[in-house]
């Protein structure tokens, strides 16, 4: 049907999402618009003399204009250094290292088949998304194999492969600020974080781990509100499978695989006891000034941990599988998880550029009090303030499919403004908020990446579906994974206890001139 009137409800809704998002310009694109509009709007602020008062020292500072001498200056001298001092680059290039080799290895596929394979039928959904969440380490193992897999191990039990489906992509996507383990996007955001609230702190840091404890218990409440929705809504309305999909033969670990996992295993228990060691005893190796495990070597390098974990124990198993032959093997492994982060570092030369001008010309800083003052003025309330902020990241996301660069958007603006509120918000319970709304509408957001690859799979269990038919099969996870987070979120906060390490709810630090 061409006539939008006659469309159903949801796909007259997505074609207003595909016709937003296919209307944004490449997200490169985007930061050097971005950039340029920061140029201009910074000397015509300069030429309207507009000032305001710092909130940390109470001396008057002005906008300053980088279409001046002095600006111009600033951007051409420091173009090199804004891309190559920009956080988040060097953390998540080095934690995918990492990562690639253990994908390479088959660690990771090989670890979600055993999980998935060993469940009792009853565990079954369960386990599916909670493996779903798991996943999130490694994102693109989730999408291509679990996916697709559980669609298989669903319709081998005389389940709805769909179900399958649709409970491991929404463990896998929806569940994607949940984990048990830190993966590349925790030091990508906390670089962004980072950056954003220097705006205001000039020595504020946020650790890799900043949200931890929060994502640690949310893995639980997201595989629990997985299961519901898949037992309680999902599977009644799919009903009984009658398409004519064969049954494919589910491969099972084979001997050299388990032996992989078992050298693996090994790595991973003596790094452990190695870690232990050095962080257990008041005087450990790991632990910092003072026998301080907050300000230490150990949350300090928690990215070469990620690093050294991956990429041991993905060496481990590719010697025990003999996946791995010799050196090149591993080395073939880290260049390949190179190799797909062309286009994100493109994204990050001109997002740091953004993040410079918009930090140097102190514009962020200007929009961080008139933002603030607005807040304090109409007296929202934290909570409300925070849900507000919750729904615009999710509605963001209907358009604008990377984490990352939604994240270098909106933190200059919104950190620094929840730090300078009546009751000042930290970084950290910020970024939290953010990712809440970001991952909550990632499964029925036709801008994801992995979008297309999941209607591809549907469709080899039903030839007519289409984007419509995959938004109406995730949207009560999207709904329930919503509430259910925003009700734990305000919980968390009402109790103040810490949502990582050394990462409180409130900003105690003291605003400074950067």
């Amino acid at each position: 049907m061409n006539d939008l009137k006659k469309r159903s409800w949801t796909d007259r809704f997505l074609a207003v999402i595909e016709k937003g998002g296919n209307a944004l310009p490449d997200p490169a694109t985007l930061f050097f618009l971005f950039a340029v509009g920061i140029m201009i709007i910074s000397a015509i602020i300069h030429a309207l003399g507009a000032e305001f008062v710092h909130p940390g020292t109470g001396e008057n500072v002005e906008v300053r204009s980088l279409l001046s001498k002095e600006g111009i200056g600033y951007v051409l001298t420091s173009m090199v250094t804004n891309f190559t001092g920009f956080a988040p680059l060097g953390t998540v290039l080095v934690a995918l290292l990492g990562i690639g080799i253990a994908e390479a290895s088959g660690l990771i596929g090989t670890a979600l088949r055993l999980i998935v394979l060993s469940s009792p039928k009853k565990l079954l959904t369960v386990v599916i998304v909670f493996a779903g969440v798991f996943s999130n380490t490694a994102s693109e193992v989730g999408y291509v194999l679990l996916v697709p897999l559980s669609a298989v191990i669903f319709q081998a039990a005389g389940r709805h492969p769909l179900a399958g489906l649709a409970a491991a992509f929404a463990g896998v996507s929806g569940g994607y600020s949940a984990n048990l383990l830190l993966g590349t996007v925790d030091p990508l955001l906390a670089g962004l974080s980072e950056e954003a609230a220097k705006i205001l702190d000039a020595s504020y840091t946020v650790n890799p781990a900043a949200n931890y404890y929060f994502m640690f218990v949310s893995t639980f409440l997201i595989t629990a509100l997985g299961t519901f929705v898949t037992e309680r809504l999902v599977v009644p309305r799919l009903g009984k499978y009658t398409g004519d999909a064969e049954v494919e033969e589910i491969r099972k670990l084979t001997r050299l695989e388990k032996r992989g996992l078992w050298f693996a295993i090994a790595s991973i228990v003596i790094m452990t006891a190695i870690i232990l060691i050095g962080i257990l005893p008041e005087s450990g190796a790991l632990r910092g000034p003072g026998g301080s495990v907050l300000d230490s070597p150990f949350l300090d390098g928690i990215v070469a941990i990620i690093f050294l974990a991956a990429g041991i124990s993905g060496i481990a198993y590719g010697v025990g599988a003999k996946t791995f032959k010799n050196d090149v093997d591993v080395m073939n492994g880290m260049a390949e998880s190179m190799k797909t982060l062309g286009a994100y570092i493109v994204l990050v030369f001109f997002a740091a550029q953004f993040v410079a001008y918009f930090n140097w010309s102190n514009l962020g800083l200007a929009v961080a009090i008139g933002g603030a003052d607005f807040l304090n003025s109409v007296d929202m309330g934290t909570i409300p303030m925070m849900i507000t902020f919750i729904f615009i990241a999710a509605i963001i996301n209907l358009f604008m499919g990377s984490a990352s660069a939604k994240w270098a958007v909106l933190a200059p603006v919104f950190i620094p403004m929840f730090m300078l509120t009546e009751n000042p918000l930290s970084p950290e319970f910020v970024q939290l908020a953010y990712r809440i709304g970001d991952s909550t509408t990632n499964i029925i957001s036709p801008m994801m990446s992995y979008f297309a690859l999941i209607v591809a799979f549907i469709q080899r269990y039903d030839d007519k579906a289409g984007i419509g038919t995959v938004v109406a099969l995730m949207l009560p996870y999207s709904i329930v994974f919503l509430l259910g987070w925003l009700v734990f979120f305000i919980a968390w906060y009402l109790l103040g206890i810490p949502i990582g390490p050394g990462a409180e709810v409130l900003y105690e630090g003291t605003v400074t001139v950067p």
